[in-house]
């Protein structure tokens, strides 16, 4: 029996956000970059909004890196699976299916660093933009390639 649309679909995410993790570390290693702050910030001011404390300043820090990846783990999955509910029955051209997840994925994360008022993508130079645009179509590329693998069109619906 397969599994539900939305599981594949968390599976894509999961698998789009390797390969977007590793373009960005690879980014960061060919281009001797450091790393971004802002899924520690975004922890950060999430965690200040919800009012919990994240310890004493010495260890603050480090729950702030950890949440901040799990963060975008989660929404990395999350994408995926919503995908999978919205892609279960219909036919999506894979070219469609990457902007709609790499595209999605960028939103929200932009989105949500705009809205925490971490970062301001009006801003942003050409070097800023190709930064965030190629990890997130590569985020797309993969995830729209494993919902193909798990649920190809004789399997769907």
């Amino acid at each position: 029996m397969r599994a539900a649309p939305v599981v594949d679909g968390a599976i894509a995410g999961a698998v789009g956000t390797t390969v977007l993790n590793v373009v960005t570390y690879l980014d960061m290693a060919v281009r001797g970059r450091p790393a971004s702050s802002t899924p520690e910030q975004t922890a950060g001011k999430l965690a200040d909004a919800a009012h919990v404390h994240l310890g004493p300043e010495a260890k603050a820090p480090n729950r702030r890196s950890g949440l901040g990846a799990v963060i975008g783990y989660g929404t990395g999955v999350a994408a995926g699976a919503l995908f999978g509910l919205l892609a279960a029955r219909r036919r999506i051209p894979l070219p469609v299916a990457v902007g709609l997840l790499g595209g999605g994925v960028m939103a929200t994360s932009d989105g949500s660093i705009a809205a925490l008022r971490i970062s301001d993508p009006r801003t942003w130079g050409k070097a800023d933009w190709l930064s965030d645009l190629v990890p997130h179509l590569a985020y797309g590329a993969a995830a729209a390639a494993t919902w193909r693998r798990l649920r190809p069109p004789s399997r769907r619906g």
